[in-house]
């Protein structure tokens, strides 16, 4: 199965695709889509739908596995968030891809085996289950391969998390 992992963001959307078949993972390719801040906000919400909707073109993922929106207290940051969100599940719905959401705790309980993991260890273990040299960089990019690892574990039970 080829599962597409996306950590959406405004300014730095990650993404991570990765296969999975018996228990095994391969890395197919990751990355960021990046948009600089001096685009008005429709353009860079334009550059996220088309350079995610290439990455799908080009790898045809089985699976599009997308964080859940979490925010603590910056509504402004949140509603940014939400509408990068928005052009990825948009894309993935356009290419007729099946759609899954984890939360943040589901993630790092799906790669760790522990909800309250820091970002540390879940990054070593994205480097060891997907036998990297090195951590992903930026951030983005590595919780977005983690996202991925969270649907390949707990994908018996993919109906619980699909987007209808």
């Amino acid at each position: 199965m080829i599962i597409l992992g996306i950590d959406p963001g405004i300014a730095i959307t990650g993404f991570g695709i990765i296969k999975y078949s018996g228990n095994r993972f391969e890395v197919i390719n990751y990355g960021a889509v990046i948009t600089d801040s001096k685009m008005p906000m429709p353009m860079r919400l334009k550059k996220i739908y088309d350079e995610l909707n290439e990455i799908i073109r080009l790898y045809n993922p089985e699976a599009v596995i997308i964080e859940e929106l979490f925010f603590n207290t910056n509504a402004k940051t949140a509603i940014v968030v939400g509408q990068a969100r928005g052009v990825a599940v948009l894309v993935a719905a356009i290419n007729q891809k099946e759609i899954f959401e984890y939360t943040p705790l589901q993630v790092k309980q799906g790669v760790v085996g522990y909800g309250r993991a820091d970002k540390n260890q879940v990054q070593q273990m994205i480097k060891t289950i997907l036998k990297l040299d090195k951590i992903p960089k930026p951030d983005d990019v590595a919780d977005a391969l983690a996202i991925a690892i969270c649907h390949a574990h707990t994908g018996k039970f993919k109906n619980l998390f699909q987007i209808k």
